[in-house]
C-alpha cells in the first residue's frame, strides 16, 4: 500500500481546498464480492476463503446430513483493545450474514474478559493506559517479542485458566473458531489440543496489523492464517507457519462501505451538514487519542478566512469513547461549521459526505478512507507496529 505525497509542503488548508477528492479513486473491495453479491470476480469472497480450506483439514468438521437446517457455530474472538479488532470481528459477522444467511451462527466474544482470570480480564484496560504513556507500550511490545518470552508468558495463563476458558469455548459448541486478536492465539489453541479437539475444530486467524506484526500473530497450530499483505505474509513464513497454512487477503472491512452507493449531497442533507463548504473529517480511532483537539483547534482557524469573515469549510470530529474530549470540543465556540460525535457505527456515511480525513494510523480506517476514495492526512501514530505503517 503506498500513498503518494506531494513533493512540497502544504498547509492543511491547502491540502482540504484545493480540489484533492479528485486526486484519489476508492479502491474496489473484494472481500465481499462472489456469486452471494451478484456480479462478484470468480474466486474472490468469504466464501472462496472458506472453500480454500478443502484437503486434509475440513471447515465444517463432520459432514452435514442431507437436508439438515442446523446453524454452524462460528465463534470469532477478540478483545477491546482499540477499535480495530472489534470492527473486524463485526466485518466478518457480517460478512457471514450476508453471504451464508442462516447457515452460520456467528458469535463474537471477548474470552479474556468474560471467562479469564488476571491480566486477561484487564486487557483493555491496561491498554488505554498504556496508549496514554506511549513509552510503556513500546517497551511492551518490543519486550514480549522474544518467542520465549510471550510463549512462557501465554503457557502460563493458558495453565492457570484453562478450565474457565474451555467453559467459554464450549458454550458456544464452535463448528469454527476464528482469532481477530494476537492474543487470542495460544492459550484457545493449546486448550483445545489438550481436550483433543484439535484439528476437529478448525482454527483461523485474520491479520489486522498491515505491515509489522507482533509475533503472537503467529502460531504453528493454526488452520490458515489470512494476512493483509504479502509483507505479512513474509513475516509468517519467517515466524515458522508453513506455506499451505498462509493465505493473502486483506482486511476485513464492514460490508457497507463495499456496498452503499450513497451520493454525497444526499449523505449531507440527511447529516445536517453544510451541502457546499468543502468538509474535513478528523478522529482518532475507537477511543479517540492522539492530538485530535489541538488538530481540531487549527482547523478551526484554518478554515476561517479572517479577510472576508466567513467560513471556507467545515469539520466533524468523531471523538469515540473519549467523553472528557467531546465534552471539551462541545464547550469551545466554533467560527465554521462542526460536527462534534461520539462513537459512530456509520462510519460509511460521514467519510461518504466528508473531503478528507485526518486520523491516526490505525489499519482498519485507513482501509476504510481508501475505499471510499478519501485523501488521508495521518497525524498519530503508537508505537512499535504502527510506525512502520507510515512508510506504506
Amino acid at each position: 500500500m503506498v500513498i503518494s505525497v506531494a513533493s512540497h509542503r502544504r498547509s492543511i488548508r491547502d491540502a482540504v481546498l484545493d480540489g484533492g477528492r479528485h486526486l484519489y479513486k476508492p479502491l474496489r473491495c473484494a472481500f465481499y464480492d462472489g456469486a452471494a453479491a451478484g456480479g462478484g470476480i470468480p474466486g474472490e469472497g468469504l466464501a472462496a476463503a472458506l472453500a480454500d480450506t478443502s484437503g486434509s483439514v475440513s471447515l465444517f468438521g463432520t459432514p452435514v446430513a442431507a437436508g439438515r437446517k442446523t446453524a454452524r457455530n462460528v465463534l470469532i474472538l477478540m478483545s477491546d483493545t482499540g477499535g480495530g479488532h472489534r470492527a473486524s470481528a463485526e466485518a466478518l459477522r457480517d460478512a457471514f450474514r450476508l453471504e451464508f444467511g442462516d447457515a452460520y451462527q456467528v458469535f463474537v466474544r471477548d474470552l479474556g474478559k468474560e471467562y479469564g482470570g488476571w491480566p486477561l480480564n484487564d486487557m483493555e484496560r491496561s491498554y488505554k493506559f498504556m496508549i496514554r504513556h506511549v513509552g510503556l507500550w513500546k517497551v511492551a511490545f518490543h519486550g514480549t517479542s522474544p518467542r520465549w518470552v510471550h510463549g512462557m508468558y501465554l503457557a502460563a495463563l493458558a495453565y492457570f485458566y484453562a478450565n474457565e476458558v474451555v467453559a467459554g469455548i464450549m458454550k458456544y459448541k464452535p463448528d469454527v473458531i476464528i482469532s481477530v486478536h494476537p492474543l487470542m492465539q495460544h492459550i484457545p489453541l493449546w486448550v483445545l489440543k489438550w481436550q483433543s479437539l484439535q484439528p476437529k475444530v478448525p482454527f483461523f486467524t485474520v491479520i489486522t496489523d498491515l505491515n509489522t506484526c507482533h509475533p503472537t500473530w503467529f502460531h504453528h497450530a493454526v488452520t490458515r492464517c489470512y494476512c493483509p499483505s504479502t509483507e505479512v505474509a513474509k513475516r509468517a513464513l519467517i515466524r515458522g507457519l508453513e506455506p499451505s497454512q498462509i493465505r493473502v487477503y486483506g482486511l476485513p472491512i464492514r460490508p457497507s462501505f463495499c456496498r452503499a452507493k450513497l451520493h454525497k449531497e444526499e449523505l449531507r442533507e440527511e447529516l445536517d451538514m453544510h451541502p457546499e463548504l468543502p468538509a474535513v473529517l478528523l478522529m482518532g480511532g475507537g477511543e479517540g487519542m492522539g492530538p485530535v483537539e489541538e488538530t481540531a483547534r487549527a482547523l478551526g482557524e484554518e478554515l476561517y478566512d479572517h479577510r472576508r469573515r466567513r467560513p471556507v469549510g467545515q469539520i466533524v470530529v468523531v471523538c469515540g469513547r473519549n467523553q472528557a474530549l467531546w465534552s471539551t470540543l462541545q464547550c469551545m465556540a466554533w467560527k465554521v461549521p462542526v460536527k462534534i460525535r461520539r462513537f459512530e457505527k456509520q462510519m460509511e456515511k460521514w467519510m461518504g459526505a466528508c473531503d478528507c480525513i485526518i486520523t491516526k494510523a490505525g489499519p482498519g480506517t485507513i482501509a476504510e478512507a481508501l475505499i471510499k476514495g478519501l485523501p488521508i492526512i495521518l497525524n498519530d501514530f503508537i508505537p512499535g507496529q504502527v510506525n512502520i505503517r507510515l512508510c506504506h
